[in-house]
């Protein structure tokens, strides 16, 4: 800090002295015209002196972002001629701008990471992709003042050789025209005869340049891509989409709507692992095992207590059967109807191109389109225990068709994992039976939200009979004697726990192979690697949904089917980039965790100047008369300002709740828009409005209410 402020005087002094010396006329024109015999005369007796001196003159005068660098490139020009002024003139402005860049980032980078972490996190994103060629854009347009771009640069993250030599190259052209012009000095009445609107608009079609040869560019980047194919002459289709999940689903939807030619290729179930195996089922089961929660502890609601009587082979057939009522609106009559032509088999990509189906029914299909989407989904992954294989084990995808045979719940459950799948129905089948142990290596459950959300799912989840293990790693699994064992490690001791199932819910993994991306060179790491407009490798072929990530969510995969089929089928005129600001989503243990925008822990990971909004639902009259007052509001905010950075929500309904904070965020709306909105009484959704009021009250003007409270006195006589 010292050494920021000592650099900050002696710029500071420079200045300062510069003016008070009045040197600053000699950079004006008449002062540079009536310098101009002296200065030749100096450089006839000393002209290396003279060079030196107006080298070092000019880089400080550019590093310290004072007024005069283009006289100085115009005396360049007078004193040394066109060709020793240009190179004077051009290493001295692009070094004194390397300075003034350099100088701007020591001083100023590290405030303004400190109070605006994330915007220049995503300018940071943006110069490492496109910076070089953003500022060699600038540099060509002089509308833009060349001292602002030295330092706002130094802000960013791009590196500094990378800035020279862009400036060095961009600044060429216009230094050149001031140089020029200088060799012409006593013609030059004033700086408006050289930068004439010709001369601006000369500059500005020098700016349109960049942007020319971007297009030529990337011209070159396809040919090179598609150098080993031969495009068809016509298509089948506009667009092929491949999978049948919801990114898959929504992607054809939005092509067929459009009037686009689309076909949907899917080998097994429509609607994807949610409808099938994930969300759907998911929620049924949690919904029923929270009945039977309610039944055991009637006595909260003025009832009896009671052992709740029930066939978990019935509660199993009613999964199925909401998965079959819900199957109607992912089928393929539905989306036949909507003008989606389906076809069920497996997809292999040929070339950028071309699709050869395997049909589920038999035989070969081969089939080509302008656009290809890649929307295959994700799978369980499963662990690389010793001895899991000869054990068996089930995942949230198996486990429902391993269960719906079962006349009971297991006895025995084992789950691997605390993440929210993992919670969600440890928790479920706890209170449906089975005696669940959760084990989970990390220290806390649902470990990417507060700790506190942690804590409170640890209580809820050991409430409904879950015993959980957390910091205990999973070594492998064992038979003996007709038993299954898990081995786990704690503390250095290793100790067996038995289990009838296994469930292992440690995430998910893309499903990347089989669908011909390696034959093609398209990069994957994890996912599909993809640019924010979810262009693969192959500009015409797209991914989108849990293959491409970040979020593993399907409301995130419908989010990015719009993008892809927009950008897949309207791309050559106009392309959007995928917008990730606002991501809600939901861990269904009870009571429910909702999230949207950073959480506490890390708005403290990012060195956020923030304040935390409370409201505890034991305040809430809806939550009273429902028996349901654990849990809270928690609200991020800037300091003293009701801009929303992030939600959490712990509550009964706390998904739903959620929403109209995701709303207010999408849209910039603050905590004081909220409260001006009328919620109905008796709602959850007053919750809402009363931690914007909690806000509100931290931030009373307290000054102009002791004077208000004046005001009411004096009234009252």
């Amino acid at each position: 800090m010292i050494k920021k402020i000592s650099l900050l005087i002696l710029a500071a002094l420079a200045i300062v002295l510069f003016f008070h010396f009045d040197l600053n006329q000699l950079l004006t024109l008449d002062g540079l015209k009536g310098s101009m015999a002296q200065f030749s005369q100096y450089k006839e007796q000393a002209p290396f002196l003279v060079i030196g001196s107006f080298f070092l003159l000019y880089v400080l005068v550019t590093a310290l972002s004072l007024p005069g660098a283009a006289i100085l490139t115009l005396a360049a020009g007078a004193l040394f001629g066109l060709v020793e002024g240009l190179l004077v003139a051009s290493f001295a402005s692009s070094i004194g701008a390397t300075l003034a860049f350099l100088v701007s980032r020591y001083l100023l980078r590290d405030t303004i990471q400190q109070r605006f972490p994330e915007r220049l996190a995503a300018i940071d994103a943006g110069v490492k992709k496109e910076g070089a060629f953003y500022l060699f854009t600038l540099r060509l347009v002089p509308i833009f003042p060349f001292f602002l771009i030295n330092l706002l640069m130094g802000v960013t993250a791009i590196k500094a050789r990378t800035f020279y030599w862009v400036s060095q190259i961009g600044m060429l052209a216009g230094t050149f025209v001031f140089v020029n012009a200088g060799t012409q000095l006593a013609q030059v009445e004033s700086l408006s005869g050289i930068l004439s609107l010709n001369l601006f608009l000369s500059f500005a079609l020098l700016g349109l340049f960049p942007l020319i040869a971007k297009v030529i560019l990337n011209g070159f980047k396809k040919r090179r891509v598609y150098k080993n194919y031969h495009q068809p002459k016509k298509f089948d289709r506009n667009m092929i989409v491949i999978g049948a999940g919801a990114g898959g689903l929504v992607t054809s939807y939005i092509a067929a709507a459009v009037k686009a030619k689309v076909t949907l290729i899917e080998a097994g179930e429509m609607g994807g692992d949610c409808l099938n195996y994930g969300c759907v089922p998911s929620k049924t089961v949690i919904k029923s095992g929270k009945v039977a929660e309610q039944i055991r502890h009637g006595e909260r609601y003025g009832l009896d207590n009671m052992i709740p009587q029930f066939s978990f082979k019935k509660v199993m057939a009613r999964v199925q059967k909401v998965i079959d009522d819900i199957a109607p609106h992912d089928s393929v009559e539905r989306y036949t109807d909507l003008g989606v032509e389906v076809i069920k088999g497996y997809a292999t990509l040929i070339d950028p191109w071309t699709v050869e189906v395997k049909l589920n029914d038999g035989g070969t299909q081969t089939l080509t389109a302008r656009t290809i989407v890649i929307a295959t989904g994700a799978r369980p992954f499963i662990p690389p225990l010793p001895g899991i294989e000869n054990t068996g084990y089930v995942t949230s995808d198996t486990i429902w068709g391993k269960f719906a045979q079962l006349d009971e719940a297991p006895k025995k459950l084992v789950v691997l994992g605390g993440g929210p799948v993992g919670c969600e129905l440890a928790q479920s089948f706890a209170r449906l039976g089975s005696s669940v142990t959760q084990i989970e290596r990390g220290a806390r459950l649902m470990k990417k939200e507060d700790a506190e959300v942690s804590t409170l799912a640890h209580k809820s989840l050991t409430a409904s009979g879950v015993n959980i293990l957390t910091e205990h790693q999973a070594i492998r699994c064992e038979a003996r004697g007709g038993k299954k064992l898990i081995i786990v490690k704690h503390q250095q001791q290793e100790f067996a726990i038995e289990y009838d199932e296994l469930l292992c819910a440690v995430g998910r993994s893309a499903r990347l192979e089989g669908y011909g991306l390696e034959a093609l060179g398209i990069e994957t790491d994890r996912t599909i690697v993809t640019n924010e407009y979810l262009e693969t490798l192959y500009p015409n072929i797209y991914a989108a949904g849990d293959i491409v990530g970040p979020y593993q969510f399907t409301h995130v995969a419908s989010h990015q089917a719009w993008f892809a089929a927009v950008n897949g089928l309207f791309g050559h005129l106009k392309k959007f980039k995928v917008d990730y600001r606002v991501i809600p989503w939901t861990t269904f243990i009870d009571p429910e965790v909702a999230r949207v925008g950073i959480n506490e822990q890390e708005a403290l990971d990012k060195g956020i100047d923030y304040e935390v909004t409370r409201f505890e639902f034991k305040e809430l009259d809806r939550a009273i008369t429902e028996g349901a007052t654990e849990g809270f509001i928690k609200v991020i905010t800037p300091k003293g300002k009701d801009k929303i950075l992030g939600v959490t929500i712990v509550s009964e309904h706390a998904g739903d709740l959620l929403a109209e904070f995701v709303l207010a965020m999408k849209h910039n709306l603050g905590l004081n828009k909220i409260l001006g909105t009328i919620h109905s009484y008796p709602t959850w959704a007053e919750g809402n409005k009363s931690v914007a009021g909690e806000w509100k009250r931290s931030h009373a003007p307290e000054g102009v209410l002791k004077w208000i409270e004046k005001y009411h006195a004096w009234r009252r006589g």
